[in-house]
């Protein structure tokens, strides 16, 4: 799970390596507007790594079994090496997949990102909902939930506008012949 790996990340990047800070949006003793840009993509390396760690591994996997498949069922068909079967077959065959599962993260990554603001002390849409459930802010978690819910229909629709632009014949009304 995504705490677990950002609890993981501070105890050997932060505490056992002391390359990275334990938490916080910007250093302790400093105001937010003395903060440089240096210091902040330092506090956000460790979020940003533990969030995007957790999708990778399982985009990567698919577009590997992906590959595999269209070089052998390419390569061999029509005598290509694996270079031009990849060129000019299966990059396509590799996008759609890929777009799919990285797209389809999206609520994945928006509902992990509550736990790692948690887990790192960051202020966001997850401190802000925690505040408005327990302080009974009805208002603010539908805000917070309707956000939730564009964010992640704005995902989908760029997903389906990308899968016109990856593979012509996926667009809407074209031909099938």
């Amino acid at each position: 799970p995504t705490f677990w790996l950002g609890l993981e990340f501070l105890i050997v990047f932060s505490v056992q390596l002391g390359w990275f800070p334990f938490g916080f949006s910007v250093p302790i003793g400093v105001s937010a507007a003395d903060v440089t840009f240096a210091d902040a993509l330092h506090h956000l390396a460790l979020p940003a790594l533990t969030l995007s760690v957790v999708g990778v591994a399982n985009i990567a996997l698919h577009t590997r079994e992906k590959a595999i498949d269209v070089l052998e069922s390419f390569a061999r068909a029509r005598g290509l090496s694996a270079w031009g079967a990849i060129r000019h077959h299966g990059l396509r065959n590799l996008a759609l997949p890929a777009i799919t599962l990285q797209f389809a993260s999206i609520s994945e990554i928006f509902g992990g990102s509550v736990l790692v603001e948690q887990v790192f002390s960051y202020p966001g849409l997850g401190q802000a909902a925690v505040t408005a459930g327990l302080g009974g802010d009805v208002a603010l978690l539908a805000g917070i939930a309707l956000f939730s819910a564009a964010f992640v229909f704005g995902g989908n629709l760029l997903a389906n506008v990308l899968y016109g632009a990856v593979d012509p014949r996926m667009r809407r009304g074209a031909s099938h012949a």
